[in-house]
């Protein structure tokens, strides 16, 4: 995918991270940024995964979990992360432009594979 998904990650990221509690979340989600800038995508899984497993409600490792799955071409998985990150934080500027990015370049992807788009809502 694009390289320009890191940005909208670690923007929110920074702004969502100074007021996530606990140290060990924390240094998870800042070790996925580190993995992120250094294009370790599935380094930056495992360690979103890791603040998840502290805190399944942080809206900014899911929203950076939703960019490294856009990274490593896995489309369903980003869209299920962007979706559980907007109904935590459902006013989430940074979160909404995001997934409204990933759904404007998963429609072009789309049209220049010529497939049909499914109706809203529906993922195959």
């Amino acid at each position: 995918m694009k390289s320009r998904l890191v940005v909208p990650a670690l923007a929110l990221s920074l702004a969502l991270g100074a007021s996530c509690a606990g140290p060990k979340r924390m240094s998870q989600v800042r070790f996925g940024v580190w993995a992120a800038e250094h294009d370790l995508w599935e380094e930056a899984v495992f360690r979103w995964g890791r603040a998840l497993e502290a805190d399944p409600d942080s809206p900014a490792a899911r929203n950076n979990l939703a960019v490294a799955y856009e990274r490593l071409g896995r489309p369903e998985d980003a869209r299920r992360e962007y979706e559980r990150a907007l109904k935590i934080a459902p006013d989430h500027p940074q979160i909404k432009a995001n997934f409204e990015r990933f759904k404007r370049d998963a429609e072009a992807d789309r049209e220049k594979s010529g497939e049909k788009k499914e109706p809203e809502g529906k993922t195959k």
